[in-house]
């Protein structure tokens, strides 16, 4: 009866100490290479100092130079553009709202 308690005893030491260093090498397999951003990547304090020429139309999206966005932007400050009518300004706004629901509940949605 002794021997039989002993042996269980060496192999469940045996077994806690293989998955003790088989978690232990697990855990660490990758976090030297996740540690570090990919070397093409451009540090986050260099992007903000950077100055960005290039701009988009408020209008229809398109790419604009620096000089046609400052000209729109004038243009838009002396005639807005005009507004939508209520009823469809409140129909947009309605589907938006059924948007954002249907990210809340999406089996509401039909």
């Amino acid at each position: 009866m002794g021997k039989g308690k002993s042996a269980k005893r060496i192999m469940f030491g045996i077994l806690s100490i293989t998955t003790t260093i088989g978690v232990w090498l697990i855990s660490h397999w990758g976090s030297a290479v996740m540690a570090l951003p990919p070397p093409e990547d451009i540090p986050e304090e260099i992007l903000r100092t950077e100055i960005i020429i290039d701009a988009r139309s408020p209008i229809d999206g398109k790419p604009v130079s620096a000089a046609e966005y400052a000209e729109l932007q004038a243009q838009l400050q002396i005639a807005p553009p005009p507004e939508l009518n209520t009823k469809l300004r409140q129909t947009v706004f309605l589907l938006r709202i059924r948007k954002a629901l249907l990210q809340f509940f999406p089996f509401l949605g039909i």
